[in-house]
């Protein structure tokens, strides 16, 4: 089983992530070949202040926050991030999040679920794919993007255009085989960064 990270990127309050991680989470449970971890940023906050450049941190409470999600991510064999777009962008949290990591990121494949107003996302995804390029991981091109939102899910938690399942099949599809196919590499010769 291929271990994927679902990641919430948005630790707003009234959020709409976890509708969308919920549902992208099903179409994971129904895969014989990858099971979730759903690191929620909003129930298991990082500290935001990063130490001296180059030194490990120190304070008790971080080590404890990073403790809960620092061994997680570095299991994952690939990553989902759910994000919305906020400002043209992605959240603080999110940054965050991956600023406090590295080795965790290295060769492994990203997939994206944005969501959001009339660009569904994408601008926030399209500055992601930059950030995880510089860390070494490799994203998936296809994704799945949520414009309009609020009207795209019914009240039972399911989206209403079954395209959007289409693309989320589609995109864990790809999701898979990188994951596959670069865990099989770091097995075989690890990677240097």
């Amino acid at each position: 089983m291929l271990k994927v990270a679902v990641i919430v990127g948005s630790t707003r309050e009234g959020r709409f992530g976890g509708t969308v991680a919920a549902w992208i989470e099903r179409h994971l449970a129904k895969r014989d070949d990858m099971e979730a971890d759903v690191v929620d940023l909003a129930t298991t906050p990082l500290p935001t202040v990063l130490p001296e450049f180059g030194k490990p941190p120190s304070d008790p409470e971080a080590l404890s926050q990073l403790a809960a999600v620092s061994p997680r991510l570095a299991a994952a064999d690939a990553f989902v991030v759910v994000t919305p777009e906020y400002n043209r962008s992605f959240p603080a949290s999110l940054k965050n999040a991956i600023d406090w990591h590295n080795q965790e990121w290295h060769a492994k494949p990203i997939g994206f679920v944005s969501y959001g107003g009339f660009s569904g996302g994408t601008r926030a995804v399209e500055q992601l794919r930059l950030v995880f390029g510089e860390l070494h991981a490799v994203t998936i091109r296809d994704g799945v993007g949520f414009n309009g939102v609020w009207g795209a899910f019914g009240p039972d938690g399911e989206v209403t255009d079954p395209s959007s399942d289409a693309a989320a099949t589609k995109m864990l599809d790809q999701l898979a085989w990188w994951a596959e196919t670069l865990r099989e590499a770091r097995a075989a010769r690890p990677y240097a960064a």
